[in-house]
């Protein structure tokens, strides 16, 4: 109840506020998914993926061996107590170095997201710029965003993006 008295006032301020104003609307999500230069930083940020994880995968591989080669040690009585627990040490350390190797292979991917994103953001949010100049238009919405309740269709200006963008 509260929230719909909220939104009718609001939309009512911004009724007689506002007039005179031209509005549009795009999804940027979707129009970003078109740019052939969202594929090819996929792709390479696909290929860095894969390389740290073979990278992590080798680490495990290795510290589960040097585990099981332990393990077996113990079992057949072929290491010394105290030895046995400098090699349990060693292998824990092995594995908080795993760990934190995981979880920079996690910033590694996100840092380069950004940095091949940043020049497709940037591309896109100066044509809309350009187009909300040359058009009139005071205020742009991105669907995608979900901060629009309703829009015209005829103020969708996806499309004078997708244009000037070549797509």
């Amino acid at each position: 109840m509260m929230r719909n008295i909220f939104l009718f006032t609001l939309s009512i301020l911004l009724s007689t506020t506002l007039v005179g104003q031209k509005f549009g609307y795009m999804d940027s999500n979707a129009l970003v998914a078109e740019m052939p230069e969202v594929k090819q930083a996929d792709a390479k940020l696909e290929t860095l993926q894969k390389q740290l994880q073979k990278q992590g995968q080798q680490k495990l591989q290795t510290l589960q061996q040097k585990a099981q080669d332990l393990e077996r040690k113990e079992r057949q009585g072929e290491i010394a107590p105290k030895k046995l627990q400098e090699e349990a040490e060693k292998l824990q350390a092995e594995q908080l170095e795993l760990q934190q190797f995981e979880q920079d292979m996690q910033r590694q991917v996100m840092q380069k997201r950004q940095e091949l994103y940043k020049p497709i953001f940037d591309k896109v949010n100066m044509v809309i710029e350009e187009i909300a100049k040359e058009e009139g238009y005071t205020y742009i919405f991105d669907l995608s965003a979900g901060s629009i309740l309703y829009a015209d269709e005829s103020t969708d200006v996806t499309t004078l993006v997708r244009q000037r963008l070549g797509l």
